[in-house]
């Protein structure tokens, strides 16, 4: 997904089963991130990071959407542990990640496998995407998307 694209109106079920819509967030702007894993140590440092961050961007009007091909069980469990208030998106066939061009291919340890590459989508009120975070800094996640958004003018965390 690139600058100028529009994120779908349902994103999927939540670590409840429950269907998100973008327009469950009537009066929000969205910052929705895509992660490897549940429960691994960037993937937690991030998740963290915009937690702590959470009450800030709700105020700047921001909804924060978290989404993995993790299980609804794994999202529940690791929302619980990390005590997250946003929702987290159980992508498990990566329709929403495939849409977002986020499942790529990936190497470690000179093997090749697919997986979900970690990005950060901003979007406008209609899910349109308005800025496009690919070198996320994992423990200051927050930071890096509160220099973004002060860089177009469009906020003050403070």
């Amino acid at each position: 997904m690139n600058i100028g694209d529009k994120m779908p109106q349902v994103l999927g079920k939540d670590a409840d089963g429950k269907e998100v819509r973008l327009d469950d967030f009537p009066d929000k702007k969205f910052i929705i991130y895509f992660y490897p894993k549940d429960a691994t140590s960037g993937c937690t440092m991030e998740a963290i990071s915009l937690r702590d961050n959470y009450d800030t961007f709700l105020k700047m009007g921001y909804q924060i959407i978290g989404v993995s091909k993790d299980s609804e069980e794994s999202h529940r469990k690791f929302a619980e542990k990390q005590n997250l208030p946003f929702p987290l998106i159980a992508d498990t066939e990566c329709k929403l990640c495939q849409l977002a061009g986020v499942w790529q291919l990936k190497k470690m340890c000179g093997k090749e496998y697919m997986g979900i590459v970690r990005t950060t989508f901003v979007c406008d009120h209609d899910g349109t995407v308005t800025d496009v975070i690919e070198k996320v800094q994992t423990k200051t996640a927050a930071d890096q998307l509160f220099k973004l958004l002060e860089g177009r003018g469009s906020i003050n965390p403070a």
